[in-house]
């Protein structure tokens, strides 16, 4: 049964994002603005991506957090499963979303990189949770390397609400977002197509964390099986 909805979250996440990228393909970037009316280029697109990407590296942080609380309450190694299985899922989603902001900042400011704050803010989040599974590996024993895993976790979960509203505190130059600046009928026409895109990449992470979290146990058992062989 569970491989049956991994498959369905797989098959649904591929059919959604091939219709989302049919439509964000066919939408216009000339919308009537009226006389302050600009022409996106064709690579302010790749907000889709930027803003889905973020939003599910948000939400697999909560998750690592809260599954890192659960841990150090219960005691229950599936949690810290579920913790280091959304840490990893989360960071991959953080890079994509600090890869398409590089290309989004070297169309409007100039070079990829300027340390603009909103990057800069994403690209700390994704080095302390760097460090969450470099103290994993740094720590043999699994109790230990869960509850120091754990409580980490936690602490990184407090950055998130900067990464999360550090697109509205910080504009780069005074400047709006390549998105922002288009106006309303931008956001009228291209919202659905984001909404729609962040459903496929949260189905998506879904399916990876649940695989991921899969591999980590199976990796638990046969840990504890070697402990016990050596033991013996």
């Amino acid at each position: 049964m569970r491989e049956k909805v991994l498959y369905a979250l797989g098959i649904a996440a591929i059919l959604l994002m091939a219709y989302n990228l049919r439509a964000i393909a066919a939408l216009p970037l000339d919308p009537p603005l009226g006389p302050a009316a600009i022409i996106m280029p064709p690579v302010a697109k790749l907000v889709f991506f930027y803003y889905a990407a973020g939003g599910v590296a948000i939400a697999a942080g909560i998750a690592s957090a809260i599954a890192g609380l659960r841990f150090l309450r219960t005691r229950d190694f599936r949690y810290d499963a579920l913790a280091v299985a959304s840490t990893e899922v989360g960071l991959v989603f953080l890079a994509i979303h600090i890869v398409t902001g590089c290309l989004g900042t070297r169309t409007v400011y100039g070079p990829s990189w300027a340390w603009e704050p909103r990057l800069t803010t994403a690209l700390a989040c994704g080095l302390l949770y760097a460090t969450y599974l470099m103290l994993r590996s740094a720590v043999e024993e699994p109790a230990q390397r869960a509850r120091f895993a754990a409580v980490w976790s936690v602490f990184i979960f407090l950055n998130l609400p900067m990464l999360a509203v550090a697109i509205n505190w910080w504009r780069a130059n005074n400047r709006r977002t390549l998105f922002w600046r288009g106006g309303s009928d931008y956001i009228a026409a291209w919202l659905p197509s984001i909404l729609g895109t962040m459903l496929a990449m949260i189905l998506l992470g879904v399916l990876l964390t649940a695989v991921r979290m899969r591999q980590e146990e199976t990796r638990r058992e046969l840990d504890t099986l070697r402990r016990m062989t050596h033991a013996l």
